[in-house]
């Protein structure tokens, strides 16, 4: 941009902002009114419609119309419709720019009103929309009743470019084109995580079925089994409990506690035991806990070793599967999980892993659960799941297969990643680009800004002085009663 004004945004979001020599800067509180919302008591609540209630729109309503709350009209005290710019006031995330809702509109939310035909709806609703205002908002936010909320003064302060009203007008229009078509590509690439996990489930489903090793073994020949399933004419279905033993964790003992500190004692919770592995993550439910040394000692018995086979036998998580990495070599097992261990034939552990995790032994594992008691995975039944008694280099050839197609579906997982952040800042970047009037040319035959907010200015103070001129008569009749 050749000619433009530039200004600098000062505070913890430190930032410049350009606009066309054809815009004028104003600050945000004189070009859009913004007006918070009331909350009625619970005790007026419905949650049905009737007669003499409206709808009290609350934030989450945007999102869903599981909860849809009424209120008697005669008790609401802000209204909004559909038309109208709404603004999310608490988070997470704080700042979202709603709209397409009719009602009465609760304290969570503050309705941006347009003063005197500055902005039409449509361009305030994608300006408040843009990166560089929400973290400023986001840099000020209050918090309250442990929420985090919008700093209504900060807000206002904010320098906004105004453009041209016609300028707004054919902006809108090529955001709207523009985004329209990043939205397309958004729900393309958002169907891509699916077919992903499809094509990981048909390789288990081929593998643990033999197809996967059809040309290595030289046959092609099936036939059916006793638990629903076909299977090479050169394979043999055994019992879990007849390649190794199938042994429980251990919860701790009464009155004992994990701790953070690492004691050098790890204990393996259920919510570690995930994509076939044992993670420490970040969430309270997978990271990394430890023993004190004295109850490691009357639990010890209970730890798992590398190679040794998992799988979980209760909660939200029942029938996870994997193998033991080396890293976690001597760690104690929760009892909320099932170890295989103490293999009495050449097995590969990941070839189990694989196995237990395929859709055909899930489908046999929910089958277990739904017949046992209290929705627990009891070890007996563990015991006597079905396995393939093939030889090591087949259980190999099957492992060397899926992680193959395993590594092919993790690089086009990383490059989806990647494509949805492209995409996902794409947007933005539309936006950045419309508020510094680079998005479509300017028109010399449209008002400036300038005359318009001037021509603004100018009615906004004869209509002051008239309501003071009303007032001071209005004073002088009362005074000559």
């Amino acid at each position: 941009m050749i000619n433009c004004k530039k200004i600098t945004v000062e505070g913890s979001f430190k930032h410049e902002l350009q606009i066309p020599e054809s815009w004028e800067f104003a600050e945000l509180r004189e070009v859009i009114e913004i007006v918070g919302g009331s909350q009625p008591p619970k005790s007026d609540f419905h949650h049905e419609s009737g007669e003499g209630l409206i709808r009290l729109i609350q934030i989450r309503d945007y999102k869903s119309d599981k909860n849809i709350v009424y209120i008697p009209e005669d008790k609401a005290k802000r209204f909004v419709s559909k038309d109208d710019v709404m603004i999310g006031r608490y988070g997470p995330p704080i700042f979202q720019i709603l709209k397409g809702l009719e009602g009465a509109y609760n304290v969570a939310l503050m309705k941006a009103k347009p003063r005197d035909g500055v902005f039409t709806n449509e361009y305030l609703f994608r300006y408040l929309s843009n990166q560089n205002l929400y973290s400023y908002v986001e840099s000020a936010s209050d918090r309250t009743a442990g929420q985090s909320g919008v700093n209504k003064r900060h807000l206002e302060q904010y320098p906004v470019g105004v453009p041209p009203v016609n300028e707004q007008k054919r902006i809108v229009e090529k955001l709207d084109e523009l985004l329209a078509q990043v939205q397309s590509i958004q729900t393309r690439i958002n169907k891509l995580p699916n077919i992903i996990k499809r094509f990981r489930q048909s390789v288990l489903a081929a593998a643990v079925s033999g197809k996967l090793t059809e040309q290595w073994r030289g046959d092609s020949e099936y036939r059916d089994s006793k638990v629903g399933f076909e299977f090479p004419v050169s394979w043999n279905i055994a019992e879990i409990q007849s390649i190794g033993e199938v042994k429980g964790g251990k919860r701790l003992p009464k009155g004992e506690e994990l701790v953070q500190e690492n004691t050098g004692y790890r204990y393996v919770r259920a919510g570690q035991l995930k994509n076939g592995t044992i993670v420490n993550g970040d969430m309270a439910r997978n990271t990394q806990m430890y023993l004190k040394a004295h109850v490691q000692e009357q639990i010890k018995r209970y730890i798992v070793k590398k190679g040794d086979a998992y799988i979980t036998i209760v909660g939200a998580s029942i029938g996870d599967a994997g193998v033991v990495p080396a890293s976690y070599d001597g760690a104690n097992l929760t009892e909320n999980a099932a170890k295989i261990c103490n293999f009495s034939k050449p097995v590969n552990s990941d070839f189990i892993g694989y196995w237990l995790r395929s859709q055909l032994i899930q489908k046999l594992i929910k089958l277990e659960i739904k017949s046992g008691a209290q929705g627990k995975l009891a070890l007996k039944r563990i015991k006597i799941l079905p396995i393939p008694d093939i030889s090591l280099q087949e259980q190999t050839e099957i492992v060397r297969l899926v992680e193959q197609y395993f590594a092919l579906a993790d690089t086009l997982e990383n490059n989806l990643k990647n494509a949805k952040q492209r995409v996902d800042n794409l947007t933005q970047s539309i936006l950045a680009k419309a508020f510094r009037g680079e998005l479509v040319p300017q028109d010399s035959s449209d008002e400036p800004a300038e005359q318009l907010l001037a021509r603004i200015k100018k009615a906004r103070l004869e209509a002051e002085i008239l309501e003071k001129a009303a007032k001071k008569v209005a004073k002088a009749s009362k005074a000559k009663k």
